[in-house]
């Protein structure tokens, strides 16, 4: 997800704006680039009006995280335990919305944390979801 341009699926106004977009929230869909086969849809704020038109806005940190299995499962090559795979600005300079993958391999799962980082202060606010993976695929893991 890092570097891979997120997929629109839509957007529904929160607050109407006279100047600018509207407030929304933002569902958008990333495909895992280490694990073919599972989909991340993540929704999140954002913030209109002037600021928000002209991305000087800081958004909300508040998102929410669903993967799923969307086709076979497969592995480019193994995984590490965690894994930053996501990350997008949520302001002109101080906060990042990231996604991080992690391995349960004792339930042979992937785990998915969404949070917010911010340069002086982070925000505790998270999401996370799972993804199971059947036990004929063990998950590969990079040692």
């Amino acid at each position: 997800m890092a570097g891979h341009a997120a997929d629109k699926i839509g957007s529904v106004d929160t607050a109407f704006q006279w100047i600018g977009r509207d407030h929304d929230i933002l569902v958008e869909a990333y495909d895992d680039p280490g694990v073919a086969g599972v989909t991340c849809y993540v929704s999140r704020a954002r913030v209109g009006g002037i600021k928000g038109t002209l991305g000087l806005a800081e958004d909300r940190a508040e998102a929410s995280i669903a993967c799923r299995q969307t086709g076979p499962l497969s592995f480019a090559k193994p995984l590490r335990q965690q894994q930053e795979i996501f990350s997008e600005r949520m302001s002109l300079l101080f906060k990042r919305l990231r996604v991080v993958r992690m391995v349960d391999a004792e339930r042979n799962t992937l785990v998915y944390l969404s949070y917010s980082d911010k340069l002086i202060d982070g925000s505790p606010q998270n999401s996370i979801t799972a993804v199971p993976v059947d036990r004929a695929t063990p998950i590969p893991l990079d040692k």
